[in-house]
């Protein structure tokens, strides 16, 4: 079992739902479901950047890409942002639209049974792809049960803007359509912030104090002098340089760096680690 068939579950299932959603909320005048459907249409770009970076990502090492080819797939997902939030300003602005000149219509009931179908469907895939990814440790799936989550409750908000719409409050709906805009800007801005952090070899400092900790505490090492962590794709590059007291021999110091790189390896999963020994004066 594999990351990408997490990614093909959420791929078929926005499929059909977008589908649906945009044509049940056209013919049923509902702004709320059309706009939602429309979700599940970057829903659709976002798994497809998702997948094609976890293929590449699978690429074996070669002469131009030493570390791999991981960073496909934050590269993928960055582009996927941008495309998110075209979409997304474009749900917002005949929202807006609506609202200002008063265009607001009564939508069908049978929009909010569509919608209310579509919540409890992607909940189950939110299951499914969260079990998924803790157990395969997959960061990029994590982020596709994370947004097939959040697209559940977009559609649990629709309805209750097509229900309220439906007994008098016409706004609701183009309301709930404008909610669901500023969704799918927010989901698009969280996507290109993470990415561009990673892209640009951002890292977590509480992550490197517990990585500092755990190299002081091997026997024989005097110092951290210097740590460096940065991630490409889900693995984690880490360069670390530490002090030993210069008496001891190469074949010490050698096994000190072998100690090193099994414990970073075996308690905090970091697959590539270089050790630099240098003599403490």
């Amino acid at each position: 079992m594999s990351a990408e068939r997490g990614a093909w579950v959420s791929i078929y299932t926005y499929l059909i739902l977008s589908t649906l959603k945009l044509f049940i909320g056209n013919i049923a005048n509902s702004e709320a479901l059309s706009a939602d459907g429309l979700n599940n249409f970057t829903d659709i770009i976002a798994s497809v950047a998702v997948l094609i970076g976890l293929k590449i990502s699978k690429k074996p090492r070669d002469k131009n890409h030493p570390y791999g080819h991981s960073r496909a797939e934050n590269i993928s997902s960055l582009l996927a942002s941008f495309i998110m939030m075209v979409i997304g300003f474009q749900v917002l602005y005949e929202a807006v639209q609506s609202l200002w000149h008063q265009e607001a219509t009564t939508p069908s009931l049978s929009a909010a049974l569509v919608g209310a179908g579509a919540a409890v469907v992607m909940f189950c895939v939110f299951l499914y792809n969260k079990r998924l990814a803790d157990k395969l440790q997959s960061g990029a799936l994590r982020a596709v049960a994370k947004d097939n989550l959040s697209d559940a409750l977009v559609s649990v908000g629709a309805v209750v803007g097509i229900i309220g719409a439906y007994f008098g409050l016409s706004w609701l709906d183009p309301l709930a359509a404008l909610v669901v805009g500023l969704i799918i800007c927010k989901t698009a801005f969280e996507i290109f912030k993470e990415t561009s952090l990673l892209l640009t070899d951002g890292f977590d400092e509480d992550k490197m104090g517990e990585y500092k900790e755990a190299v002081k505490a091997i026997t024989g090492v005097n110092d951290v002098k210097d740590l460096r962590a940065r991630m490409h794709g889900d693995d984690v590059v880490l360069d670390v340089t530490v002090t030993v007291n210069p008496e001891l021999s190469v074949v010490r110091s050698h096994e000190i760096a072998d100690e090193i790189e099994e414990e970073l390896e075996t308690k905090h999963q970091i697959s590539m680690i270089h050790v630099h020994i240098e003599p403490d004066h």
